[in-house]
Parts: C-alpha cells; sequence; structure tokens
C-alpha cells in the first residue's frame, strides 16, 4: 500500500537546517498493523505526516497503492488524502463547538453522499466504537477515553485505506488506553490497515511488526511473533 524509498526530509531556516529523516525505506501492506517507536524528536511523527500527504519529504520516492505522488500537486494531494486516510491524534482535535455526531461526519466533509447515507455511515461508525449514545453530546462533556473512540470514529467512517495514529493513548489513563487499543486490534482484525506511533512497548506489542527509530532513521524493523 504504502512504499517509500530513500526518503530525507530537512527543515531549513535562514540560520540552521535540520534533518529530520535520513534515507528512510519502508513498506508498508495492506492489512498490516505496524508500530513505529523511538525517543522523542527521533523522526516518528515527520514520517508519519509524509506517510498521511501532509507534509513532503525533501527527496525520495513515495508510491501510494502504487501511485507516485511526490509531484502531485496539493489539490491531487488532498483527494487522494480524503479518500484513502484517516487520521487519530494524539490530542483528539475534536470541535468543541460541534456535537459527537456532527465531529464524526467531518470525516465526510467533500463527500458526496445524500444526507441518509452520511446519517447511516455516522451512526454505523460511531457503534463501532462505542459512542453511539453519545451522539448528542458535545466533547466537553466525554472523558477522554470518549473522545479518543469519537475520534476514532471520524477517523473511519469514511472507510479509509489506512488508519495514521499518532499517540492515540497518550492523553489517557491506562484503562482508558486499553479499551482504544482493542478498538485498533478489532479493527485491524477486520481488514483495517493501522500505523501507529507509540511510546508504549506495551501497546506496539499489540502491532503486528514494530519500526524503531532513532535519529531519523529506521534501525530495526521486526515481526511480532505470531
Amino acid at each position: 500500500m504504502i512504499t517509500l524509498a530513500d526518503i530525507h526530509r530537512q527543515f531549513r531556516t535562514d540560520e540552521v537546517e535540520t534533518t529530520a529523516l535520513r534515507a528512510i525505506d519502508l513498506n508498508i501492506e495492506a492489512g498490516e498493523f505496524v508500530a513505529i517507536m523511538g525517543p522523542s524528536g527521533c523522526g516518528k511523527s515527520t514520517l508519519l505526516n509524509i506517510m498521511g500527504l501532509i507534509d513532503r519529504p525533501t527527496s525520495g520516492r513515495y508510491l501510494f497503492k502504487g501511485q507516485e505522488v511526490m509531484d502531485l500537486r496539493e489539490a491531487e494531494l488532498a483527494r487522494l488524502r480524503r479518500d484513502n486516510i484517516g487520521f487519530v491524534f494524539q490530542s483528539f482535535n475534536l470541535i468543541d463547538e460541534l456535537t459527537i455526531a456532527e465531529n464524526v461526519e467531518l470525516g465526510l466533509v467533500y463527500r458526496r453522499w445524500a444526507g441518509k447515507e452520511r446519517k447511516a455511515r455516522v451512526e454505523a461508525a460511531m457503534d463501532r466504537v462505542g459512542v453511539a449514545h453519545r451522539a448528542r453530546h458535545y466533547p466537553h462533556q466525554l472523558s477522554g477515553g470518549q473522545q479518543q473512540r469519537a475520534a476514532i470514529a471520524r477517523a473511519i467512517v469514511g472507510e479509509p485505506s489506512i488508519i495514521l495514529a499518532d499517540e492515540p493513548t497518550g492523553n489517557l489513563d491506562t484503562e482508558n488506553g486499553e479499551q482504544v487499543m482493542d478498538i485498533l486490534k478489532t479493527l485491524n482484525g477486520e481488514g483495517a490497515t493501522i500505523v501507529m506511533v507509540t511510546h508504549s512497548p506495551a501497546h506496539a506489542d499489540i502491532a503486528k511488526r514494530v519500526v524503531n527509530m532513532l535519529d531519523g532513521q529506521i534501525i530495526v524493523s521486526a515481526r511480532r511473533a505470531a
């Protein structure tokens, strides 16, 4: 599904050049659950942003479902991202002024689906993660775990090809973190492709493959024993 070859990412200012990623080679196959680990500042989130078509590499090759994306225009990248990628963030990124159902429906923005179909998809996504009973509530009325489940519903409502999760349990206590991981594990078992950045070895162990990074490079990529 994703092929990254010799990916480099530098950030430049007038005085400083910082290398965030160097010589990254990585393949993500359909149906995988991959955890990316490493110390803060090692390039994990930068790599996830590149995979999510939010950021562009400085150099290298990136194929998404066999299509070279390095030279695509922003509008083309936006369409590819909209139709194929669901995002889950550490800070939930829910909009306080919208109900949970309205937040989940944001995952369908720019989709030309009839209102009846949109409503059915939103209800189905909320039901899958256990927040359907909170549809008319606002984010501040939910616990952190419920907010993250709502964020997952928003990520999956459009049936994306891949889910990218950046520290999805980072703001949660142990119990809620485990519940979120159970949902991700279930989604993967149903065929979803998931790439997750995490600091938790226990949560990484749930993934089928662990990629360890250090100083902008992949140092180990190992499949977990069945």
